[in-house]
């Protein structure tokens, strides 16, 4: 009787220990925030107050806050006080000796892993894509001296805000795969307008994959007028589709100030607030939707992944390819949605894109 009393002892205090553990699971490293993009210290700090017990990111996107340093450090400070965690955006040099870099390297001494690094070059690949005094590459040969001459620049532009070793982030909406050779350590894929969230997943997550880097989601405009942003309940299934995705960091893009709080309303903080609760009732599903299959697009292809004639590095109308691949990705994102990826030959990553994926399909086979 004895050792059946023991045993049942043993077994009871097994299963109040599983028991534990399954309810104190421990959340995965995850960021998700708001990207202050207007106004003042006293709107951000107004801003922090509202998000802080939902959220664990804040990104300082205002030139206003970034350009002056007595009131970046002053904004930092309060973010840091708050428990966040932030990086800033730096549109161009800081107007303080001009030495950005040393900024930084204050900040990670000051704020430890608080400040995750610099927010550097919005858009690249948009302004390559779509504005052509603002492109990066003016004129090229072919889609392979574009390619290189997009990396090469990129690469010296950003190269000055790596000299601090912080890590440098950016968001777009096309260009992924060359943002990340170019030195980025995190791309957000924007997820706006009419654009489709999982192309634009399939395309950032597995240039992040091949390349061993990481990715987000930033939730931005979906019209160009008010309300500017899409609904609550939508902004939801966005954050909750790119956790399930594995994405590191899910940012929702607030500007211009006509609420109190930006564009965001209680309808957003609602949004916010019920996916902070889920994140952490719920962290066994980060990443459920893993990306297994990727299509292998042709090196240095730079589609622009908006339509089937969308352009070639803003620089070419699309070719006679550009409609197959178009419909090759379309039909394969209705087969295997967010396990799909989308990733570029390229004989520096191949090992790796073979290792990491179940199954390659590529872009001169045929899609059934």
């Amino acid at each position: 009787m004895l050792t059946i009393a023991l045993i049942a002892i043993i077994l009871a205090s097994l299963f109040a220990i599983n028991e534990w553990f399954s309810n104190h699971q421990s959340t995965p490293e995850f960021f998700v925030g708001v990207e202050f993009a207007y106004g003042n210290a006293s709107d951000l700090k107004d801003l922090v107050d509202k998000v802080k017990n939902y959220t664990n990111l804040f990104v300082i996107g205002s030139p206003e806050i970034s350009q002056n340093q007595t009131m970046l450090n002053e904004t930092c400070d309060y973010i840091y006080n708050a428990g966040l965690h932030f990086n800033v955006l730096f549109t161009n040099f800081l107007d303080y000796n001009h030495v950005p870099y040393v900024w930084i390297i204050k900040a990670k001494q000051k704020y430890d892993d608080r400040f995750l690094g610099a927010y550097r070059i919005d858009e690249p690949g948009g302004k390559q894509l779509d504005n052509g005094t603002d492109r990066l590459v003016l004129e090229a040969k072919n889609y392979t001296d574009a390619a290189q001459n997009y990396v090469k620049d990129l690469h010296d532009y950003i190269e000055y805000w790596t000299y601090s070793g912080a890590k440098v982030f950016t968001a777009d909406y096309c260009f992924y795969w060359f943002n990340y050779k170019a030195g980025y350590n995190t791309v957000l894929a924007e997820f706006g307008w009419n654009h489709s969230r999982q192309l634009n997943i399939a395309l950032c997550r597995g240039a992040a994959n091949a390349q061993n880097k990481d990715w987000g989601a930033i939730i931005t405009w979906t019209y160009n007028d008010t309300p500017y942003i899409e609904s609550g309940e939508k902004l939801y299934d966005d954050m909750t589709l790119a956790y399930h995705a594995g994405a590191k960091y899910v940012v929702i893009f607030d500007s211009p100030k006509i609420w109190r709080y930006g564009i965001l309303t209680e309808e957003h903080f609602g949004a916010l607030e019920k996916f902070w609760n889920y994140i952490h009732s719920s962290p066994q599903n980060y990443g459920v939707d893993q990306g297994k299959v990727a299509y292998v697009l042709p090196m240095d292809y730079g589609f622009g992944f908006r339509s089937a004639s969308d352009k070639i590095w803003g620089l070419w109308n699309a070719d006679d390819l550009a409609p197959k691949i178009w419909d090759d990705v379309n039909k394969l994102i209705d087969q295997h949605g967010s396990h799909l990826d989308v990733v570029y030959s390229d004989s520096e990553f191949n090992n790796v894109i073979q290792r990491h994926y179940d199954k390659l399909i590529f872009w001169n086979e045929t899609v059934a």
